[in-house]
């Protein structure tokens, strides 16, 4: 560096600061007026870059909902919970998770040495009601031409009732089996399906023991069959909030596997009883779910709608900026003399729990302001 330039620069650095200062505001001069705290102004270049929009503040018909949390579960009229009636080793599976069967179809089958015991004990009431028959029929013939005691009809008599009883008992406790079919010979038992469905969850295997519904101990359910294009979603409604609930009402839920997707349903039921623990009473909402986005047991954030089409002043939701935990809005105020375009920072109280696409404001905005729809966000990083 040549001794010319040190000189320079040390002498640069030698200026008393007011004439730096001096040197700063002159170069805001030059810049021109600068926008007021909670101010920000655009060319009509950055509007348009930033894809800025605004529309009147005015009175817009919004619903009313209460929020409340709920659980998706089964159509309770299109799901079967299957379980074994009798007691034995499973042998082999004849459905896969995920099939689609029909009624009646074969979902396994099931070696049991209650199917012997019971054919066997029918085959002994029927032997034994039909001896018993022969008999009442003969000392009954008898008892008219006084060829037999009475005592000896009598005894005869009942011996058939009971022969009859027994009968009536054991063809029961066959019936028992009619969720499958049954091979004596065998002893096994196939397991079908009451309804058409798909196979949403089976707990057993070949080679596994199962307990039958009649047996002591605890039964434990095989197959779980049913259908999911149309679900339920149970939510809990205070006793303050139960007025507003009708049966009918809009309802929207979502899933903390979805948070950006919302499902529409409706009440389709409200339980005239409260929990005495809770003081809550149960809803019931109905939900189509084709692409089977809902899944039993899943917990939901619910809105109900309690009353629709209320006229209020409000804004597009898409108006409402978060600062921290201020709402906000930006209003446009018009032009500067150099033609920019000023956009004013206004705190506003909404009611976000409304649903739909406008949101009430409380206050904080006059009806006719021009309030930014779109593009608030770039309004609020230039300020």
């Amino acid at each position: 560096m040549s001794v010319r330039r040190i000189l320079a620069l040390a002498a640069f650095c030698m200026l008393p600061v007011p004439a730096m200062t001096g040197c700063r505001q002159a170069a805001a001069a030059d810049e021109g007026p600068q926008p007021p705290a909670g101010e920000a102004w655009f060319t009509a270049a950055q509007v348009t870059a930033a894809q800025i929009q605004v529309a009147p503040a005015a009175d817009h018909p919004v619903d009313e909902v209460v929020s409340t949390s709920g659980r998706v579960t089964f159509d309770d009229q299109k799901v079967a919970h299957i379980y074994s009636p009798v007691t034995g080793r499973v042998s082999a599976m004849s459905a896969a998770l995920g099939q689609r069967v029909t009624r009646g179809q074969a979902l396994a089958s099931i070696v049991s040495p209650d199917i012997g015991q019971w054919s066997s004990d029918l085959g002994k009431a029927n032997a034994d009601y039909a001896a018993a028959e022969h008999d009442y029929k003969r000392k009954s013939e008898l008892l008219a031409v006084k060829a037999v005691a009475q005592a000896d009809y009598e005894a005869s008599e009942d011996a058939f009732r009971q022969a009859k009883a027994e009968q009536q008992r054991a063809q029961l406790k066959k019936q028992l089996l009619s969720g499958g079919t049954s091979d004596a010979v065998n002893q096994s038992f196939t397991l079908t399906t009451p309804i058409d469905g798909e196979v949403i969850a089976r707990t057993v295997t070949p080679g596994v023991e199962v307990s039958g519904q009649y047996a002591n101990g605890q039964a434990v359910e095989l197959f779980t069959v049913g259908e999911l294009d149309t679900v339920w979603v149970l939510a809990d409604i205070y006793e303050s909030d139960l007025a507003r609930v009708k049966i009918g009402a809009k309802v929207s839920v979502s899933a903390l596997a979805y948070p950006d997707k919302t499902f529409e349903g409706k009440v389709d039921w409200v339980s005239g009883v409260l929990d005495p623990v809770t003081r809550t009473a149960k809803v019931r909402c109905t939900f189509d779910n084709k692409e089977r986005f809902l899944k039993p047991e899943m917990y939901t954030s619910v809105r109900i709608v309690a009353n629709e089409a209320k006229q209020a002043l409000s804004v597009p939701r898409t108006a409402v900026v978060r600062l921290g935990d201020q709402p906000v809005v930006f209003a446009q105020l018009g032009q500067t003399a150099d033609g920019h375009v000023r956009f004013e920072r206004l705190p506003v109280a909404v009611d976000e729990a409304i649903e739909g696409s406008f949101v009430p404001i409380e206050h904080g905005v006059s009806a006719g302001a021009q309030i930014v729809t779109h593009g608030a966000q770039a309004i609020s990083s230039a300020m």
